[in-house]
């Protein structure tokens, strides 16, 4: 038997982090169906070990080095 997985949606400021509350940036999908929200800090924390019980990751971490830090001229 296969199971196939739909690819996850993006994350929006609607999702939080379920360590801190933060906005998440990373969603980890789990074997028994559910999934884990994390923000960039807490994504670092526990990336490794989060990777190793993921069935998927959904990572948007990158959308934080995207936005200038000064406003051109």
């Amino acid at each position: 038997m296969t199971t196939a997985v739909a690819p996850s949606t993006s994350l929006t400021a609607v999702d939080r982090c379920d360590r801190c509350g933060a906005q998440a940036y990373l969603r980890v999908e789990l074997a028994g169906g559910g999934d884990l929200l994390f923000c960039a800090h807490h994504a670092r924390e526990h990336g490794d070990k989060l990777r190793e019980i993921a069935v998927s990751v959904h990572d948007e971490t990158d959308k934080l080095t995207d936005t200038p830090t000064v406003a051109p001229e």
